[in-house]
């Protein structure tokens, strides 16, 4: 089997950043050294030295929320593509949602799922199946070793995946035997200003209020449902695309009270508010909407260690540019950021007052890293550790004045990014990943 030796980097792993070198052997971390490896060990004749540069050495990332559009929508992207993408930006294993065409709500969708990324993904792969109002049986019968949890939708972003009864959400949460990750918004809430809206606008709503149709109030009154249901059954909830400083705080007391809930936010949230709108237009039209400045600073200092956002994950929804045209109702919701989002949010180190001194390498690490791997019990992956698999990326500096990002730097179909014109100052490499399904301890 191969065996490498990466070198001459600082080692960004479970809280550290240290001078250091990581051995592999084939798929598997052998060894995690400090300092200079064993000179004996550079000179071996079957050992490939990797020089990282000084650069930062440390795990994949791990996306765990991502739209591949595979079946059924694969004129936008598929899994091919878009694991391609991900793996040019650093994310080594990815997680897909079950709102393609057919949904993925039942276990011969998600085998299929299985089947197709196994011929052409990237990446490293697992695919939520999600919960509709008549499938509970499937969502029981499920081997959640393969399947990373359930895909709930309390806000119909979704294509007739909407779950809003009440008695079909508690017997879900009462029975779930593995982790809810839910799409917070209030269907009703929205609804009402869908209409408001249209009646102030009947020319067609313009885009930057889209943040007034899928309103703070939507989100926080679904959060405040989904919690509420995991505290009363005992259920492990997982709030997706946490959007508002609102949130923050409904999520942090129900930490204090020991409701077993993990919250995530992801680049678009932080990168972008919602003045931003007058200049990208669609191009940050999302669901859940971005939100006001003040949200965006809450979200940035919610970062930082031991604040209330666990993972960052991005929400990955390519559409092709055509798709995008419209107003707040037609224009298509969703935008492509996988291969973009661990060099963004290392940007936000230098670029961002809001985290300086907080928002570390270390810091993005367990953000998009370790914290996904822990909260869905992904096993050996995550961590530079020995019998680990080695999913290892390098980040470096960029000289002055960086990278602009151009459309033109896309991998993924849809051939565009929100982020173009946007200078990054970090280079992300991956040197070493697998490309196999993701296993699940419970």
């Amino acid at each position: 089997m191969s065996r490498r030796l990466y070198h001459n980097a600082i080692i960004v792993n479970e809280g550290c950043e240290t001078p250091g070198w990581v051995a592999t052997e084939g798929h598997f971390i052998t060894t995690v050294g400090h300092g200079e490896p064993p000179a004996e060990m550079l000179s071996e004749g079957d050992v490939e030295a990797v020089d990282g540069g000084g650069g930062y050495l440390m795990p994949g990332a791990i996306d765990t929320h991502v739209h591949f559009r595979d079946p059924g929508l694969t004129e936008k992207a598929d899994i091919a593509t878009e694991s391609r993408a991900a793996t040019a930006g650093g994310v080594t294993s990815y997680i897909d949602m079950p709102n393609t065409v057919p949904q993925t709500v039942t276990l011969q969708a998600v085998e299929q799922k299985m089947a197709r990324a196994a011929e052409v993904s990237d990446a490293n792969y697992a695919f939520f199946i999600g919960a509709t109002d008549s499938n509970l049986p499937e969502l029981l019968a499920a081997d959640y070793t393969r399947i990373p949890g359930i895909k709930l939708f309390m806000g119909s972003s979704t294509g007739g995946m909407l779950v809003a009864d009440d008695c079909l959400l508690d017997r879900l949460f009462a029975s779930a035997p593995a982790i809810i990750a839910v799409h917070a918004e209030d269907e009703n809430i929205i609804a009402a200003a869908r209409e408001r809206l249209k009646a102030e606008h009947p020319e067609g709503i313009p885009v930057e209020r889209h943040t007034d149709v899928r309103s703070r109030e939507a989100c926080i009154a679904a959060t405040r449902r989904a919690i509420a249901l995991a505290e009363r059954h005992g259920a492990r909830l997982h709030i997706c695309h946490i959007s508002t400083a609102d949130e923050l705080r409904l999520i942090a007391e129900a930490k204090l009270r020991g409701v077993k809930v993990t919250a995530e936010t992801c680049p678009q949230y932080l990168l972008f508010d919602r003045t931003d709108f007058n200049i990208l237009g669609s191009r940050i039209k999302c669901n859940p909407a971005i939100k006001d400045p003040s949200d965006r600073i809450a979200l940035l200092r919610a970062l930082r260690p031991g604040g209330i956002i666990d993972t960052i994950a991005t929400d990955h929804a390519p559409h092709l540019l055509s798709q995008k045209e419209g107003d707040a109702l037609t224009a298509a919701s969703g935008m492509p950021m996988v291969q973009f989002s661990l060099a963004a949010i290392l940007d936000l180190i230098d670029s961002e007052p809001e985290v300086e001194g907080v928002l570390t390498p270390a810091q993005v690490v367990e953000l998009m890293a370790h914290a996904p791997a822990r909260i869905f019990g992904i096993e050996r992956r995550g961590f530079l550790r020995p019998g680990y698999y080695a999913d290892l990326v390098l980040a470096r500096r960029l000289p002055l004045p960086g990278h602009k990002i151009t459309d033109a730097d896309v991998v993924s179909r849809c051939g565009w990014t929100p982020l173009a014109g946007r200078t990054i100052s970090w280079q992300i490499t991956t040197l070493a990943h697998t490309k196999l399904p993701l296993r699940f301890g419970r």
